[in-house]
């Protein structure tokens, strides 16, 4: 890579240990910088690949040994008869079954628990790096043709650009952003005195209904469509959102 920022800012920007004004400025080289994209387009690809990678876990050595000694085990004052021994396998065949499920489910539950945790940080992340001044678009339009086709090269999909003013949402321009180490496209929107970022990339992802949650204060809304996986945030009032997000999906 030729770029300086390559070496010296790409993997804090990336692990979000960047200030707020540092990563604002890194945002903008980033619009600028197809080495710095690059990179963390590499850098995702490597933490996708380890969080969704199906690890195969086995029992270990201390549970195996543990249900053998429970299977096995017997009174020396009681011999059980060959029923009660056949209840006593079943029993414990059946908690083995129950455990090695848990043993394999419990990690995948885990691992969406803490994808959605980070999903949320960066995304709220950069909802609040817009709001630094001059930093919520890179162009300034209520145009959707201009603001299509302003970003028309920079991201590698068609984005649905609308202008929502008539349903209260008016649009302002869109931008070139960061998240989750993937390049998006971010059409910004005001309602009233709440500033809306939509976010858009592509997926291969087949369609979804929508999830939502909050975070420090910002609601936010996901949902894929038509290949492509949407996001907006804002602190506005849910009510406010959700219909945003109605508009959007009409």
């Amino acid at each position: 890579m030729s770029c300086d920022f390559t070496n010296s800012a790409v993997h804090g920007y990336f692990d979000g240990e960047l200030s707020v004004v540092g990563a604002a400025e890194f945002k903008h080289h980033l619009a600028h910088c197809s080495d710095c994209i690059d990179e963390l387009a590499a850098l995702s690809s490597v933490r996708g690949s380890l969080r969704y990678a199906q690890l195969y876990e086995p029992a270990p050595t201390s549970l195996v040994r543990k249900i053998r000694a429970d299977l096995y085990s017997v009174s020396p004052k009681v011999r059980p008869s060959l029923h009660q021994a056949w209840r006593g396998l079943a029993a414990a065949a059946g908690l083995l079954f129950v455990v090695l499920i848990l043993w394999r489910v419990m990690p995948g539950l885990r691992k969406e628990e803490d994808y959605q945790a980070a999903f949320a940080a960066e995304i709220v992340d950069a909802h609040l790096r817009s709001l630094l001044p001059g930093q919520a678009t890179n162009v300034n339009s209520s145009d959707p043709q201009t603001v299509r086709a302003w970003l028309q090269g920079k991201v590698q999909f068609a984005v649905p650009v609308r202008d929502l003013a008539n349903n209260g949402f008016a649009l302002q321009g869109g931008r070139v952003d960061i998240v989750q180490g993937r390049t998006v496209a971010a059409l910004v929107y005001r309602g009233g005195d709440q500033l809306f970022n939509v976010f858009i990339w592509r997926t291969s992802v087949p369609d979804s209904s929508p999830r939502a949650g909050s975070r420090q204060g910002y609601q936010w809304i996901a949902w894929r469509k038509d290949k492509l996986e949407f996001c907006t945030v804002s602190d506005a009032a849910p009510a406010d959102l959700g219909r945003l997000h109605q508009l959007l999906t009409e």
